[in-house]
């Protein structure tokens, strides 16, 4: 910016020079703009409400649907079966009808991806969690990264109703290409649809191999995360690479038998059992044996990872909290001990000192992860797991404990 000079001064004629200069190269700047905000580039447009007329619309649920993991359901997009309503206890009941962890897999052309939906509920957002996270879906597509296929985000659907229709992505060349589109988190699905344009293809993803399974609390969930992909079960699911469910349930990851007889009628590749944050230390001795036992007879071959309980970010102000944390962790290490010594094999262990890191920024509230708290939570889980499934590769951090246990 040429600062102003007063009249009766005169600058050498050098500083004259350096004025045109700057005058140039502030015509050039602004060609350039000019340019880049004419020229036709791909576009996420995430809040653009969708224009459909050159639009044709797919049922998600005629795609490859990941993360629903049981056949018969009494709602297209809830996460547990029909017959659970009269098995399971309400709350967790109704926090499964929320479409938490399940994604719609495709392959397409398009050179625009819009999505409608409708929700079940009208209330968007939670007070310490934004609607982007509770209600809105989240858009990612596969790249070539510097060390081979990579998952990229591309644009997230803004809630604004329970009616939505959004364009989240347009002026692509036309390319086939893999989408990942998540679901939201706190709220359910009646329907969904993909839009492409007119003259595209569409089509289900190939199937990948068996799930990951996550049985958890309201940090399972995925509360509070800023958009669906951001939980840490979805990060995992990018970084291995293969589907997950997600059986979080806000309040409710109690350790209940009857979550035990549910989950082994999945064909997992792992079991995580992530429910410390929902109970004490006495709740944990009653609860942790009879239950790897009962999974353990049923799935007699499928690696179990137990985890302990995350470290509240306010633990060291607060006793209370610095003690469950405390007593809850020593009541799964001897349940652990305790399985092992029976013969219990492939079983595996996370510590929970590294889930959320010791700055205490990993939290809205001290107890829920934000954004950082969880891709935190997605580096401690990450080698456990490659751990479980004999998987090898890169890991994101090293973690004590990754095969503490382990037979």
């Amino acid at each position: 910016m040429v600062e102003d000079i007063p009249p009766l001064y005169h600058r050498p004629s050098h500083n004259r020079s350096i004025r045109t200069l700057r005058i140039r190269h502030g015509i050039f700047l602004g060609l350039i703009t000019l340019f880049l905000l004419t020229s036709r580039a791909p576009t996420a447009t995430s809040a653009t409400p969708c224009d459909d007329r050159d639009l044709r619309w797919v049922d998600g649920d005629a795609l490859c649907v990941e993360g629903r993991a049981f056949e018969t359901r009494k709602s297209p997009w809830d996460r547990l079966p029909a017959k659970a309503e009269s098995i399971v206890r309400p709350p967790v009941w109704g926090n499964a009808r929320h479409s938490a962890g399940i994604a719609i897999r495709f392959v397409s052309d398009s050179s625009t991806i819009a999505v409608r939906w409708r929700l079940t509920s009208d209330r968007l957002a939670m007070p310490h969690m934004p609607a982007t996270g509770v209600s809105g879906v989240d858009l990612y597509v596969r790249i070539d990264g510097p060390v081979g296929p990579t998952w990229r985000w591309v644009a997230n659907g803004r809630p604004t109703a329970t009616e939505n229709e959004r364009t989240l992505m347009s002026g692509l060349p036309v390319a086939g290409r893999e989408w990942l589109l998540y679901l939201p988190l706190y709220n359910g699905v009646e329907s969904i649809e993909i839009g492409v344009a007119a003259d595209a293809s569409i089509e289900p993803a190939a199937d990948r191999d068996r799930p990951i399974v996550f049985y958890g609390t309201s940090i399972t969930h995925g509360a509070c995360a800023s958009r669906p992909g951001m939980a840490h079960v979805a990060i995992l699911g990018r970084r291995l690479d293969v589907p997950v469910v997600n059986l979080g349930f806000s309040g409710s990851g109690t350790l209940d038998p009857e979550m035990a007889d549910l989950m082994a009628e999945i064909d997992a590749s792992v079991y995580v059992l992530d429910c410390l944050p929902n109970l004490d230390g006495k709740k944990v001795s009653a609860r942790a044996v009879p239950f790897v036992r009962r999974l353990r007879a049923l799935r007699p071959t499928v690696p179990i990872v137990l985890v302990e309980d995350r470290t509240y970010a306010d633990a060291i102000f607060n006793s209370s909290k610095e003690r469950r944390n405390r007593e809850n962790r020593a009541a799964l290490r001897t349940a652990h001990a305790a399985l092992v010594a029976e013969g219990v094999e492939r079983l595996f262990y996370l510590e929970g000192d590294e889930l959320l890191g010791e700055d205490g920024e990993a939290t809205v509230d001290s107890s829920h992860p934000n954004d950082l708290g969880f891709v935190r939570q997605a580096d401690a889980f990450e080698p456990v797991l490659r751990a479980a499934m004999n998987r090898t590769g890169p890991k994101t951090t090293e973690q004590p404990g990754v095969e503490h246990g382990s037979r």
